[in-house]
């Protein structure tokens, strides 16, 4: 009888050994160009599971997706400005080694950065830039309000107690892939770029209330007088001549004109300015 229920006992083990082994089997051809994503890479090098390291959210696209700080950056308590108050502040931040942008929430935003600087302090962290879909992307699902903003909203209309607040702040504020302040707070830095008035080779219409956009969410049609409230008011902000560096969202004192679609392009890619930050795609 014992040796019978031995038998029993050793087949199951064995069992579930083999599931096992079959299931981390499947597991690392799933993510054969992705250790660090796999049951066994997760296990080895200590890092939790999701795709996505601490602090961020995960944006799911065509290509497998792309992972985005869940909040604007902010400088690391290694930082010797941790609230940057000029570009100088920035620039010697970025030359400490052991300083980069970190995305945490009741932090204060990076700004008085300019958009090269943001590439440089992204990469010191081990991510990038996001081009200017990723954020879009990123975006989507945020109340884009176009009146009586409270507390908890997106900060359009100095509608927190301080400007810029803290990052998450508007606890509504929020994408629908978990990402904070996309609107407002402050403008954010991404990659991209006008050439005397073209993205990418294409002209970009002239400043005005946005009326249509591409599947990017690119403005392809503006009105300098006339609202389409099927983009809240959102507004494209632009100088046609010279090098102008890409920034998304408004800040806290555009009110209506901030938004998912609301664009600047106006100052060139080495401007730092009070209302500017940034975040990080990975």
């Amino acid at each position: 009888m014992r040796r019978f229920v031995f038998k029993i006992l050793k087949g199951f083990f064995i069992g579930i050994i083999a599931v096992i082994f079959v299931t981390i089997g499947i597991d690392a051809a799933d993510h054969y160009d992705n250790f660090s994503e796999s049951m066994v890479g997760r296990i080895v090098l200590g890092e939790k599971e999701g795709p996505c390291p601490a602090g961020m959210v995960f944006i799911p696209t065509e290509n497998k997706g792309f992972c985005i700080d869940q909040y604007e950056a902010s400088a690391n308590d290694n930082c010797l400005y941790t609230n940057p108050s000029g570009q100088e502040n920035s620039r010697n931040n970025i030359d400490q080694p052991d300083c980069f942008p970190v995305s945490k929430k009741n932090a204060m935003p990076w700004r008085f950065i300019s958009q090269s600087q943001a590439i440089t302090a992204c990469a010191k962290a081990g991510k990038r830039l996001p081009t200017d879909e990723e954020w879009y992307l990123a975006s989507l699902g945020t109340p884009d309000l176009s009146k009586d903003w409270k507390e908890q909203d997106c900060q359009v209309s100095k509608n927190w107690q301080y400007q810029p607040g803290p990052t998450g702040s508007g606890a509504s504020c929020i994408s629908s892939f978990g990402a904070y302040d996309m609107i407002g707070n402050v403008w954010e830095w991404v990659k991209g770029e006008i050439k005397d008035g073209k993205l990418n080779n294409t002209e970009m219409p002239r400043a005005g209330y946005i009326s249509a956009v591409d599947i990017k969410g690119n403005p392809i049609e503006t009105n300098i007088n006339m609202v389409d409230f099927n983009f809240n008011h959102d507004y494209l902000w632009m100088k046609i001549d010279g090098v102008r560096g890409m920034a998304r969202g408004g800040y806290w004192d555009n009110k209506e004109e901030a938004g998912i679609y609301s664009m600047y392009l106006v100052s060139p890619p080495t401007f730092a300015g009070t209302g500017v930050g940034f975040r990080c795609a990975k």
